[in-house]
């Protein structure tokens, strides 16, 4: 992506140049190309600045690529330059979507405002994408992280809160607790326009992960024929989600500090800093502290990183929301595989309720997925961990039965203990060892 506001086609090298001075003066940064398929070939997809093309060049002319323009992205604004001739061309132009055209000769203040002009309807052009986009995905959140308890109600909270704040983002969790997910959900309404870039630090070999993450240049080391674009280069714009990140070898945590610290990567045998313009939003199912006591991770790194901390609850600590998901999951599985979705009987939420989820979510969901194909297998048959001792199942069921009691009583004790005939001081005391959160509405 060309970092340039402008991008001008112009094939009278003196006229290009003084349009370029010109908005190098106003502090506009501008890229010029002598034909179309020059420019054709640095203009990314969804270009957020402007395009500002003479009407009569040699190949390709600005008429033909102004219609391939408008067909592909119809809010770029383009501004097409006509000579003494061309000022009916020029209004077929505007008609053909051109946002403004300027004859020549023109002066150097002229043609400024016009590019100014065309800049500020593109910024607010882009906003408005933003903030649809934003009020879309903050109304699909429920459905994205989905759940009713106390603690998924925080989550979602805290996401929609700190998703636009241009900080780092720490997510703690077990594994599969759905770290990924929430790290999208952070970027989707970040309003970032960059792409989503994910890297799992502990599936990479140490061998190549620096230039998987750096990039390299073309001869930078044996088998190294092509230039290749790392994951921060490639995130610019974006978000760059490093999973497992205590995986991450030593000499590669001093780099990407410096990355972090001045937003700047240089690859693999290159001499050259390239600014990006990126957030990072890592993970992990460890102890970040307790490792940089063991000298295995940079304790610098960890601060750097830390700055907003996200904590997923772990599926034993939000049991009420097993029946909800149990049911989702299931229903996604059966439309997947086009079939109708079984309906989930009494007997198998209690078997559910009592599990201890040691794979959490993506556990739950597995199990959702065999239910809809028909294979009832009991919950734990075959995940990690084993079964769990009868004492276990009979609290997970215990605090199964407290959960859905509070919810039907919008979290009111008194009514909760009525309903179960139980004292209010033996419920507070279940609720303390269950570590059950209370919300009354």
């Amino acid at each position: 992506m060309p970092d340039a506001d402008v991008i001008v086609i112009e094939d009278d090298e003196d006229v290009r140049l003084g349009c370029l001075q010109a908005l190098a003066l106003e502090g506009i940064k501008a890229t010029g190309f002598e034909t179309v398929e020059d420019a054709r070939k640095a203009l990314p997809k969804n270009y957020p600045g402007v395009v500002v093309s003479d009407i009569r060049l040699p190949g390709l002319d600005g008429m033909s690529f102004l219609a391939e323009l408008a067909a592909s992205d119809p809010d770029l604004p383009v501004i097409m330059i006509t000579g003494h001739g061309d000022v009916a061309t020029a209004v077929q132009a505007m008609r053909d979507g051109a946002y403004d055209f300027i004859q020549k000769p023109f002066a150097s203040q002229q043609f400024v405002g016009v590019v100014q002009r065309a800049l500020e309807k593109q910024r607010l052009a882009t906003e408005v994408k933003r903030l649809r986009r934003q009020l879309t995905t903050k109304g699909d959140l429920e459905n994205r992280i989905v759940g009713r308890s106390p603690a998924v109600m925080e989550l979602r909270e805290l996401v929609q809160s700190v998703s636009s704040v241009p900080a780092d983002v720490m997510i703690l969790g077990e594994t599969g607790t759905g770290k990924e997910l929430i790290a999208r959900c952070l970027h989707d309404l970040s309003g970032r326009t960059g792409p989503f870039v994910a890297l799992n630090c502990g599936g990479l070999p140490e061998t190549l992960f620096e230039s998987e993450i750096f990039g390299h240049e073309a001869g930078a080391f044996s088998g190294a024929t092509r230039q290749r674009i790392g994951k921060i280069e490639h995130a610019n714009g974006g978000t760059l989600f490093l999973d497992e990140i205590e995986s991450m070898p030593m000499a590669m945590q001093v780099k990407f500090l410096r990355v972090l610290q001045e937003r700047v990567v240089e690859r693999l045998g290159s001499n050259t800093l390239i600014p990006v313009d990126f957030r990072v939003i890592a993970a992990t199912k460890a102890d970040l502290l307790e490792l940089s006591d063991e000298g295995k991770f940079r304790s610098d790194l960890h601060f750097r990183l830390n700055v907003i901390t996200i904590e997923l609850p772990p599926m034993r600590n939000r049991r009420e929301d097993i029946p909800l998901l149990f049911d989702y999951f299931v229903t996604q599985a059966a439309s997947r595989l086009d079939r109708e979705p079984p309906p989930v009987r009494e007997s198998v939420i209690r078997e559910l309720l009592a599990h201890n989820w040691p794979g959490n979510v993506r556990e739950l969901r597995n199990q959702a997925e065999r239910y809809a194909l028909g294979l009832k297998t009991a919950p734990g048959h075959d995940a990690a961990g084993g079964s769990i001792s009868l004492s276990s199942a009979v609290e997970n069921f215990e605090r199964g039965l407290i959960v859905e009691e509070l919810k039907r009583n919008d979290g009111n004790i008194s009514k909760t203990a009525d309903a179960m005939a139980i004292a209010k001081t033996t419920l507070f005391d279940k609720i303390r060892k269950y570590d059950i959160r209370v919300r009354e509405t």
